[in-house]
């Protein structure tokens, strides 16, 4: 298609892009039965959660060394800790408990470019757990099969950015009985465990709150994306990153009029999302990013390029009628996927994306607020019990094995 019908194309396409404040107007909606009570729940008196004194050295020592851990996306584990120490379902008495809770920042140790140091990050869970097991009788009577563990790791308890080598590792042994919160979330992939909490990568609150723009401001942009489209630095054959599909956007799209893509992070990052229909949300070294809840939150339809994800709080947001989703393969006909969705389809989408429950739910304010992804976290918690007897074993009885995994993940931290 010639790039005179796509500008045609385009000018056609500003009916769809409703101004925030007409969407507004057109009423939120809601889906029966997967956006409805769900998002309500109240958590607390529906569990009890014990909360480990670690030493500092594991958590609150390694933000003092390295603040950056407070904004990068993987801060979900801090602040969790954070909201656990004030929450009504914590309990002081372990007897009662029916989770514990281990406060470790495995992804607080950075490299001079802000990213997790992945040999450490399996030394240190391995040696707060062991700590754990010394100083309290709980961890052993279930080899922690009533203990969760945030874990916001690319891939999860897996330890590491790249998947080959992730899958390489595998989930570290220790956690195979335990619950696992973790941004990632992949069907039938080996570093998600059964039974875990998929919950939204960390998003500064307050900063996009900083960044809304007047309800008065048209979609105007058809489809964005800011980011990387190949990573030459970690993959200079550019045979892993993103699977191929990023450098696809990019080849096939990088001179449509249609598509406002770029590797520039501009400061108007937060207001061009609110000026724009879609927002691809493609996956990169992990199936997920930031830009999911960034979307979410302002707005903006997110196209979902990630086979097989697993996505955040799945029972209680109906992703499926709030995104768009394509096939890593269907990148080359993403614009005539995009441009074939009808009116009615796209104005829907956005009057669900207006309803504040959704965008509460892909965000942990500092303080806590009903409904929000703190909540829906306890949420999920709370669904997961009581936990069956035979996971409690019997005196002496052992299930994990303590030098299980790879030699480098073994030494001492």
């Amino acid at each position: 298609m010639g790039k005179e019908i796509w500008v045609v194309a385009f000018l056609l396409s500003q009916a769809l892009l409703l101004p925030i404040a007409q969407a507004a107007e057109l009423h939120t909606e809601r889906i029966s039965g997967s956006a409805g009570d769900v998002l309500e729940d109240d958590p607390v008196g529906r569990l009890k959660v014990f909360v480990y004194n670690l030493p500092r050295k594991y958590n609150k020592k390694m933000v003092d060394k390295d603040s950056r851990c407070l904004t990068h996306m993987f801060a979900t584990e801090i602040f969790m800790h954070r909201f656990l120490l004030s929450s009504a379902v914590r309990t002081l008495d372990p007897e009662e408990a029916d989770w514990f809770y281990t406060p470790v920042y495995t992804t607080c140790d950075l490299t001079p470019g802000g990213h997790p140091l992945p040999f450490k990050s399996p030394r240190i869970m391995r040696s707060a757990i062991q700590y754990v097991a010394m100083n309290w009788p709980y961890w052993n009577r279930t080899d922690g099969a009533d203990h969760f563990f945030v874990t916001p790791h690319d891939f999860g308890a897996c330890f590491h950015y790249q998947e080959e080598t992730a899958i390489q590792r595998g989930i570290l042994h220790l956690l195979k009985r335990a619950t696992l919160v973790q941004t990632f979330g992949q069907r039938n992939h080996v570093c998600l465990k059964e039974g875990s909490i998929t919950v939204p990568p960390y998003a500064p609150p307050q900063k996009m709150q900083a960044h809304l723009v007047s309800p008065s401001t048209p979609r105007s942009i058809f489809v964005y994306f800011r980011g990387l489209f190949y990573d030459v630095n970690n993959d200079p054959e550019g045979g892993y990153y993103a699977r191929g599909a990023r450098a696809s956007v990019w080849e096939n799209f990088k001179s449509n009029p249609l598509f406002d893509i770029s590797t520039d992070h501009p400061p108007t990052y937060y207001e061009d999302m609110q000026r724009s229909v879609f927002c691809l949300c493609p996956l990169g070294w992990a199936p997920w990013s930031p830009r999911l809840v960034e979307a979410v939150v302002f707005g903006c339809i997110p196209v979902i390029i990630a086979d097989d994800i697993v996505l955040p709080f799945a029972d209680a947001i109906p992703w499926e009628e709030i995104a768009v989703f394509v096939a890593e393969k269907d990148v080359p006909s993403l614009d005539t996927i995009l441009t074939s969705i009808p009116a009615e389809v796209i104005l829907r989408k956005q009057r669900l994306l207006a309803n504040p429950s959704m965008k509460q739910a892909m965000l942990f304010p500092q303080p806590a607020q009903a409904g929000d992804a703190f909540h829906q976290i306890l949420n999920g918690l709370a669904r997961k019990l009581p936990h069956d007897r035979s996971v409690y074993l019997k005196p002496g009885e052992k299930v994990l094995n303590w030098t299980a995994g790879p030699i480098g993940d073994l030494k001492p931290w």
